[in-house]
């Protein structure tokens, strides 16, 4: 690194990283503008990923917001080093991708793509379920070892390299048509760079040793004819980012960015996708406790729960909540990692962030348990 480390302590770092993400609330494409990524995933507890993150940075966001109006707005399901949302002018930092389909269904049934191709342009918004009435069910061994439903998974490695785009969802099932003409392409020292700095953006302030492994899958996924490490080096070298050196850990983050910052009395219930929590390494390093996404864990061997909701608390995420609708009841039971805050403040808000909760999810507040 070109720049010497900064002075800042952790509690600083801390502060930053909550403040920096959970920005003054705006409308729906401004939040996923200002995040760059939105995680996706279909678990549903008390509401999917994407809404639990959204619903902290969208003005009146409610539950399955971001599924109605998805087709009206410049965005885009894509894999970075997960997947999610994007804006849709980020789709240059990942196309073209040279990468083979997967499970190589292409090269099994090369006609089968200009097939599908001609049908999606001809019939616009196509369900896998009316493209399989029309084409035929030709099944394919998955990457599980079971079978699959050829076009289907055909539709997959076709927007995967671009050829076609999510159109909208029907019931959480993806719905495809004809990807829009993209600009000019970026050279691949430039992509990779900028896919490196939406990651640092979404996600800091990092470890490095995170930032580097971020780098590597995105390589992996997107660039495969690239070296992550190298990149990360020369987004080093080129002053992009500012580091600091806290109890032998090296963080990142943006350098246009500054780290004065207050935190909010304000409890929030994130998801464990939520950019706050993310990343498992600088969570424990952060606040001393390592979460765990129990979801598929066995019951029994569950110490949170099913989709334990990591418990902000100004800038220390200092226990977890467990949501469940039940009979359109909203109810919610708390644990911490020591003992409740016994400021009236704490209750204060913890109670308006589960009225929060209620309203996104249309619902009433019932059960409310501390332990």
């Amino acid at each position: 690194m070109s720049r010497r480390a900064s002075r800042v302590s952790l509690e600083q770092l801390r502060q930053y990283a909550v403040a920096r993400t959970l920005f003054t609330p705006r409308d729906l494409e401004g939040a996923i503008r200002a995040l760059g990524f939105v995680q996706l995933d279909p678990i549903r507890a008390p509401a999917r990923a994407q809404d639990l993150i959204l619903r902290h940075r969208v003005l009146g966001y409610r539950a399955g917001d971001l599924e109605k109006h998805y087709p009206s707005l410049p965005l885009a399901e894509e894999l970075i080093h997960v997947y999610g949302i994007l804006p849709r002018d980020s789709l240059r930092l990942l196309h073209p991708r040279p990468v083979r389909d997967p499970w190589h269904v292409e090269e099994a049934h090369p006609r089968l793509a200009k097939r599908i191709l001609t049908h999606v342009g001809k019939h616009g918004p196509t369900h896998p379920r009316e493209l399989q009435k029309a084409l035929g069910a030709v099944r394919v061994i998955n990457g599980w070892g079971g079978e699959s439903v050829a076009t289907t998974r055909m539709l997959e490695a076709l927007h995967r390299r671009g050829h076609l785009r999510i159109a909208r969802r029907d019931k959480g099932v993806k719905v495809y048509e004809l990807a829009h003409a993209l600009p000019k392409p970026l050279r691949s020292t430039e992509r990779v760079t900028k896919l490196l700095e939406l990651m640092l953006h979404l996600y800091a302030p990092l470890p490095e040793r995170s930032l580097r492994e971020l780098a590597a899958v995105a390589v992996r996924t997107s660039l495969p004819c690239a070296n992550g490490a190298k990149a990360v080096a020369r987004l080093m070298a080129e002053d992009r980012v500012r580091h600091a050196i806290v109890d032998g850990v090296t963080y990142v983050w943006p350098a246009t960015e500054r780290l004065q910052v207050e935190p909010h009395d304000e409890v929030r219930l994130l998801t464990p996708f939520d950019p706050i929590v993310w990343d498992r390494r600088r969570f424990e390093l952060f606040w001393g406790w390592a979460y765990r996404f129990e979801a598929y864990t066995p019951p029994a061997k569950r110490r949170l729960g099913y989709y334990a909701l990591p418990l902000l608390w100004r800038d220390s995420v200092i226990g977890w909540a467990n949501a469940a609708l039940t009979g359109g009841v909203l109810s919610v039971e708390t644990g911490f990692t020591a003992k409740r805050p016994r400021e009236a403040a704490f209750g204060r808000e913890l109670g308006a962030e589960i009225e929060r909760m209620s309203e996104f999810l249309e619902t009433r507040v019932g059960r409310v348990v501390a332990r």
